[in-house]
């Protein structure tokens, strides 16, 4: 043991008699622990905000989407195709008490993108077309003034309810209720819809990547006919009595949906129906992978690391001939030799894996200040296991870098070292 402490302490003088040299060869190390450690953080913070945000919608929550899909993959219509096999007919088989009995509300919806005025002021935003019964499903809370009723909904009433943002920018100073504004979509032949405001959202920031107080909301049939010229829903979300009645309502659906779509073989499904727990488990092996694949592109630094550290250790070897062939030449085996020089490309990698945990750390940390001050509710997650898999690793690169080289100085033979100018 008093052996290997002196080794080491040999190594640490000469690694810092050569400390530009060394800074050099375990910035590689650096880069690469570090960038293991922020991606994984990274990884962890998003997943816990997107999986945090969706459970905030309650356990009893129901989403149907038209398209197939398998079992573990999100349908087309996440993506934007656009999927018209969901229709009203649909939605009103479901809202029959006989057949889903445990549905409490049910709310069809689409989104499209529009431009909204009042006065001179003129700003795009997205408008989200829905029913009354959304307030429950999606728990919406006022900022202050309503949310339009189901009647209103049903009707088709010329009533909106602005997102915080769009209420502030369209009305600066306030007094919004009972105002005019106008709503426009410029794909389509339609003019400009007035609507009355009766509401604005609670500002509620950046859910899923989205800014959702830049949106407004109005009945489901106006958004859809007239603003989107459309006859079918982009998707239906369904808010069942009691948890434990989410799996039964799931098929209770899919049988109505079958029976309205004239499907007899379950393989042959144009919709797809999950409960949150589905689309949590979906989300979290979506997130793994992606965070699996980004750690191994970080690792590969690891490996250019790696390369840096054996090719300085060559030339260490190669300038330190003389003094090998002098060592050999006093007693020292091969076997000392080869340690000796393992040893330092193991402390290089251990120094570097050590500055490269602590920046990780910090960047994480600074990355996790920055998306909560832009209004994410941003967790900072650092796991245990990117710690130690970042030192193993670190530890491994260098043990397998530094072998060669290693190897190399053992061989030596001590007349020719002697000899080596």
């Amino acid at each position: 043991m008093r052996i290997l402490f002196k080794n080491i302490n040999v190594e640490i003088k000469n690694l810092i008699s050569r400390k530009a040299r060394s800074f050099l060869t375990i910035l590689g190390i650096i880069i690469g622990v570090s960038g293991v450690i922020v991606i994984i953080s990274l990884g962890a913070g998003a997943q816990a905000l997107v999986l945090g945000q969706i459970t905030k919608l309650g356990t009893n929550i129901i989403g149907i989407l038209p398209g197939k899909s398998d079992e573990t993959g999100p349908p087309a219509a996440i993506f934007g195709v656009q999927i018209k096999t969901l229709v009203e007919a649909d939605v009103e088989a479901i809202r029959n008490k006989t057949r889903v009995p445990h549905a409490i509300d049910i709310v069809s919806v689409v989104r499209g993108n529009v431009t909204i005025t009042s006065g001179d002021q003129s700003i795009d935003t997205t408008f989200t077309a829905t029913d009354g019964s959304y307030v429950r499903v999606q728990n919406v809370e006022m900022d202050h003034g309503v949310f339009f009723s189901d009647e209103e909904g049903r009707a088709a009433a010329n009533v909106i309810v602005l997102g915080y943002d769009v209420a502030e920018q369209l009305f600066p100073n306030g007094g919004e209720l009972g105002e005019i504004v106008k709503l426009k979509n410029n794909s389509n032949s339609f003019g400009s819809i007035p609507f009355r405001v009766i509401g604005v959202q609670e500002k509620l920031g950046t859910i899923a990547f989205q800014n959702q107080d830049d949106q407004v909301f109005i009945p489901f049939k106006i958004g859809q006919r007239q603003i989107l010229g459309i006859d079918y829903m982009q998707f239906v979300r369904i808010r069942t009595d009691t948890p434990e009645n989410v799996k039964t309502t799931i098929i209770d659906i899919e049988g109505v949906l079958r029976e309205q779509h004239r499907i007899k073989n379950v393989a042959d499904d144009d919709f797809v129906v999950r409960d949150l727990a589905d689309a949590i488990k979906i989300l979290t092996n979506i997130t793994d992978a992606l965070r699996m694949f980004l750690g191994l592109m970080a690792g590969i630094s690891l490996i250019v690391g790696g390369i840096g550290i054996m090719n300085i250790m060559l030339v260490t070897v190669s300038e330190r001939t003389r003094e090998i062939g002098l060592r050999k030449a006093l007693g020292a085996t091969s076997h000392q030799i080869r340690n000796q020089f393992l040893l330092e490309a193991v402390i290089l990698t251990g120094v570097g894996g050590i500055f490269g945990i602590i920046i990780g750390i910090m960047i994480s940390y600074l990355i996790a200040l920055g998306a909560r001050y832009a209004g994410y509710d941003w967790s900072f997650v650092i796991s245990p296991l990117a710690i130690i898999l970042a030192v193993f690793v670190s530890s491994l690169t260098g043990i397998i870098f530094g072998l060669f080289p290693a190897m190399k100085a053992a061989k030596l033979n001590p007349i020719d070292a002697l000899r080596y100018e």
